[in-house]
């Protein structure tokens, strides 16, 4: 198969376009802004091109067969709920156009029934949107992705390894199913050459389901040693949260409001059939942090970014709308 990857500069996406070429035949094309600033694994070609500007990426969607949409516009400049939507849009209409028969779209977890954070909602809207087309669209759904380059993950090591004690909103006992970065790409695999996921929508998580209390202590006991002094307050709103945590951690307040807003929505994996398809060897939560930090101390990790709350992807968002992970 011809496969194209958007958002390969971001942090799944990168990941998933090294698995493509070093574990399966398909031919792989990615888009990006900035092809200069892009330095492709060997055989992989590389289109230049911005989903918001229809008319500049469509050249990327010719002969493709399967293209993965790891496009999110949180961090960037203005209303990304209105940029993913607009994207969304663009994409639909010129995958529709080319041919190609399935999109692959990293989204997030949570359950409809409640009331959803705009990123939460952005993301069912994305869905609906790329559905509307004539390709077959697969939609993977992920709450927080634990890897060295995850905005959410680096926003909650920082917060565990800085602050001994941290005040913190009752989100703290909110609870989430994170997933590892390689369990993601092995998911995101899997489908693909599975055809009888075409068309569905899937719930993807690791095999613990925690809070993010525990995920922070988890994470402080890893890296330091020592657990951090947690005290819930119910008065700290997430909104007044996010610029707490931006004043403490290196990310920025327009990113980490709406990855705070998203956590008060509980996040946990209520249809396990991809799981039961695909029957994964799911990586535990500590092995994945284990393995993030280590990513982290040598320096081999991507500056990319997930998604608190869901991930995505999605995993997967950005300041540049065709470059979701990359921060």
């Amino acid at each position: 198969m011809h496969i194209l990857v958007t958002g390969a500069t971001g942090f799944v996406g990168g990941r998933l376009v090294e698995t493509l070429r070093a574990e399966t035949d398909h031919d792989v094309t990615v888009l990006v802004r900035d092809a200069d600033a892009y330095d492709p694994p060997d055989g992989v070609a590389v289109v230049e091109g911005d989903v918001l500007e229809p008319g500049s990426f469509e050249s990327a969607l010719a002969d493709i067969d399967a293209a993965y949409y790891l496009i999110h516009a949180m961090g960037a400049a203005g209303d990304f709920v209105e940029r993913d939507r607009r994207a969304a849009r663009n994409f639909e209409r010129a995958a529709s156009d080319a041919g190609v028969d399935r999109v692959i779209y990293l989204s997030g977890l949570g359950s409809d029934s409640d009331s959803l954070s705009n990123h939460l909602m952005s993301r069912r809207e994305v869905e609906t949107l790329l559905a509307a087309g004539t390709p077959d669209v697969t939609v993977l759904r992920a709450a927080i992705i634990v890897g060295d380059g995850s905005a959410s993950f680096r926003l909650v090591r920082q917060l565990a390894t800085r602050l001994p004690v941290m005040v913190t909103p009752q989100w703290v006992h909110t609870d989430c199913q994170p997933i590892a970065i390689d369990d993601v790409v092995a998911y995101c695999l899997a489908v693909l050459e599975r055809p009888e996921t075409a068309g569905e929508t899937y719930e993807i998580g690791g095999p613990d389901v925690v809070t993010y209390r525990e995920m922070l202590t988890t994470t402080a006991e890893l890296a330091t040693g020592r657990p951090p002094r947690i005290v819930p307050v119910p008065v700290l709103s997430p909104r007044l949260s996010s610029y707490w945590v931006g004043l403490v951690t290196d990310v920025s307040t327009d990113v980490a409001r709406p990855l705070i807003d998203g956590v008060r929505n509980r996040v946990v994996v209520t249809d396990d059939r991809l799981q039961q398809l695909v029957d994964l060897e799911r990586t535990p939560l500590e092995t994945a942090i284990r393995r993030a930090l280590a990513a982290s101390e040598n320096g081999s990790g991507s500056n990319g970014n997930a998604s608190l709350g869901p991930d995505a992807s999605a995993s997967h968002e950005g300041r540049t709308i065709s470059e979701p992970d990359r921060k």
